[in-house]
């Protein structure tokens, strides 16, 4: 079937370099930054004609900039989309997300496995709107399907999951929004086209959060959504009117960091895997939480919709919060910070860091306990990574 995204059928690593840019008239080989507010024309005649939309050109940097729309056009053709629309973080891609296709009355069916703050927008913003968002097991079909009503206009789901790496059936879920009239979102920040391709799999819309691993060095903060042209017209209306846009600084960032997405997922995706199976074996680990392991119960699914299992894992220890702490605490070169996709290793409690915000029921409910830490794995040196984990694992073993 002809790609209209990628009509030379070019493989992702040259889509992420070559794609995107349209050179100006100096020829430049790098890509060019306009930080500019506006654009000028040469007549009155022609600003009208671009104000309104009769001819093609740049009007206002809040919807229209050369270097954002380098980001957006590259991204769409790694993921196999239509059209991208960029936003200024992956939270505003969420809302803008909602704002162009939902109204008072419509219903979101989601998984239980949110990052906090979506689930936060969901409930506190979304829902004062009179949109009602219904959680449910991300790999429980049958519970998906027992949660749509007529109302229902959108499922919405992060794979992996944040942090327990539970996997969603993407096809399955696809096709349950598509036999009830609704439309499937699939929040891809974990693994990023270089691992997963949602649209491929039947998704109708994925949604990033550019700041992880999209930039890949923790530089900037930015989003994007990719899909249909039909449906992200009215997410570029809500962007152009509401003012949720990337800047071109972010949007140049972005571009230069897929450049080398495909190969910084594939060390990610091996440090992430001898890291998980040392942990697995240390005494002081209750559980490890990795697809990438075969003790995984979603490993196989896994396996079959992802060229990898990412690098983001959830790691159970003996003693609580208690114990939490103190290995986290122990740390001397891994960072301890809430952000995740950096080269450099992450490391934080997610009960009350990224997780905190959310009840005590909605945390049991999603898994997230006192003992759980997530280490999203950097590209250091392996050995680096486990010696400094080491420090505190091995004094909470030998307590």
């Amino acid at each position: 079937m002809h790609d209209e995204s990628n009509p030379e059928g070019w493989g992702l690593d040259t889509l992420a370099i070559r794609t995107g840019h349209q050179r100006t008239a100096e020829q430049e080989h790098g890509e060019p930054i306009f930080p500019t507010s506006s654009f000028v024309y040469d007549s009155a005649a022609e600003a009208a004609r671009k104000f309104g939309g009769e001819e093609p050109g740049n009007v206002y940097s809040r919807f229209t900039n050369p270097t954002v729309q380098t980001f957006e056009r590259r991204l769409a053709a790694m993921e196999g989309g239509e059209r991208c629309v960029a936003t200024s973080s992956g939270m505003s891609a969420i809302l803008s997300t909602a704002l162009a296709l939902l109204q008072a009355g419509d219903e979101i069916v989601a998984s239980r496995s949110l990052f906090g703050s979506t689930v936060s927008l969901f409930d506190k913003y979304l829902g004062k709107f009179g949109i009602t968002t219904r959680y449910v097991e991300l790999s429980d079909l049958a519970a998906w399907e027992a949660a749509v009503t007529p109302a229902t206009k959108l499922l919405f789901a992060e794979t992996p999951s944040n942090p327990l790496s539970e996997v969603a059936d993407i096809p399955a879920l696809a096709d349950l929004a598509h036999r009830h009239g609704a439309w499937l979102a699939i929040d891809n920040c974990f693994l990023t086209p270089a691992l997963q391709k949602p649209i491929a799999l039947g998704a109708d819309l994925v949604i990033h959060s550019a700041t992880k691993y999209l930039d890949g060095q923790g530089r900037a903060i930015g989003g994007a959504v990719v899909g249909p042209d039909k449906l992200l017209e009215e997410l570029f209306g809500v962007v152009r009117t509401c003012g949720p846009c990337m800047s071109p600084f972010n949007a140049w960032i972005f571009t230069k960091g897929l450049e080398t997405l495909g190969l910084r997922m594939q060390a990610h995706c091996a440090n992430a895997q001898r890291l998980a199976e040392w942990l697995k074996a240390h005494p002081a680990v209750e559980r490890v939480h990795y697809s990438g392991l075969e003790s995984h119960p979603q490993h196989a699914l896994a396996a079959r919709q992802q060229r990898g299992f990412g690098a983001v894992l959830g790691v159970e220890v003996r003693g609580g919060r208690e114990g939490a702490w103190s290995v986290i605490d122990a740390t001397r070169m891994l960072s301890i910070t809430g952000n995740l996709g950096d080269v450099k290793t992450t490391i934080t409690h997610p009960g009350t860091t990224t997780h905190g915000r959310l009840s005590d029921d909605q945390k049991a409910a999603a898994g997230i306990r006192e003992g759980l830490i997530r280490v999203a794995v950097g590209l250091e040196d392996i050995a680096d990574i486990q010696a400094d984990l080491a420090r505190g694992l091995d004094a909470l073993a030998a307590r």
